[in-house]
């Protein structure tokens, strides 16, 4: 028994991953060509992509929406637990990562369950709530610009229906949250963001310790 949360060690993450994870060869072929990138650390962790393809699966979504793609792991996680007619909008402005992303999308037989949006994303959402798709989506995964965070979640509260999920990424930036040596503006933006969520009594949440933190959020 444990009154909190255990500390992860190298040693216990290693044994978390061989009993639990089942990482198809075409993930772990994008996750391994990634980690030679330089931005590397900005894609998510096996865990966490196997947590949330669980998650989409327990709520039977069938729509779903990412808000920063990168290379594509996430969103590929989350079309491969997607049923045969499921759709993931993703939202990203860069051509070079979601390049990489299209390759293994196309590898894994995926790529026709996920429309790809290249705009900044606030200017999708919002093209997607002035063409009346409010309340039609599942599940919602947030993962790009910290400062827009407050953005991003106030269109997707918008865009999901009653009984949808959003997830949070990065909500313990690395720890720095809690680091007052720390006052840049994305660190600044995840405070306030974290703050507002809990002080809304309104909606259930739960904020998950599994790699940098995920915040989880069911719309009543």
């Amino acid at each position: 028994m444990s009154k909190k949360t255990l500390q992860i060690t190298d040693a216990l993450y290693d044994y978390l991953l061989s009993v639990s994870l089942r990482e198809p060869d075409v993930l772990r072929e994008l996750r391994d060509e990634t980690n030679t990138m330089e931005k590397a650390n900005m894609q998510i962790s096996p865990e966490q992509g196997q947590f949330m393809a669980l998650l989409i699966e327990l709520i039977g979504a069938k729509k779903t929406l990412e808000i920063g793609v990168f290379t594509g792991y996430s969103s590929l996680c989350t079309a491969l637990a997607l049923p045969p007619d499921g759709k993931v909008v993703g939202c990203d402005v860069s051509e070079e990562w979601t390049a990489i992303a299209k390759r293994y999308w196309e590898k894994a037989g995926v790529s026709h369950k996920i429309d790809l949006r290249l705009a900044p994303a606030i200017e999708t959402l919002d093209q997607m709530i002035n063409a009346g798709e409010s309340g039609t989506f599942d599940f919602a995964f947030i993962d790009a610009e910290k400062t827009e965070y407050e953005d991003y979640y106030q269109r997707t509260w918008k865009l999901l229906r009653s009984g949808g999920l959003i997830a949070i990424d990065n909500v313990l930036r690395s720890g720095r949250v809690i680091d007052p040596d720390f006052d840049d503006e994305d660190t600044n933006a995840i405070r306030d963001f974290n703050l507002a969520r809990f002080n809304d009594k309104s909606v259930p949440l739960s904020l998950v310790p599994i790699a940098d933190g995920l915040t989880l959020i069911r719309k009543p």
